[in-house]
């Protein structure tokens, strides 16, 4: 089994329909998924709005750096 880690909008998007309509299928970009309930669709839902989230901020990296201290 394939898991697919990068999500695109259009992911968020359909999931949001699937779960607006009471559907359980959710066609992805390379992928058809069943889900066996409506929970299960919110839990994706949300994995999926987290990792776009995630890259919103245009994936920028913070460094800290400590000079000295003792």
């Amino acid at each position: 089994m394939t898991v697919q880690t990068t999500w695109v909008q259009a992911d968020l998007a359909a999931i949001e329909t699937a779960i607006a309509t009471g559907a359980k299928r959710v066609r992805f970009q390379t992928h058809e998924v069943e889900y066996q309930s409506m929970s299960d669709l919110l839990k994706a839902r949300d994995l999926i709005r987290a990792s776009l989230d995630a890259c919103a901020d245009g994936g920028k990296v913070y460094f800290t750096e400590f000079d000295g201290g003792y």
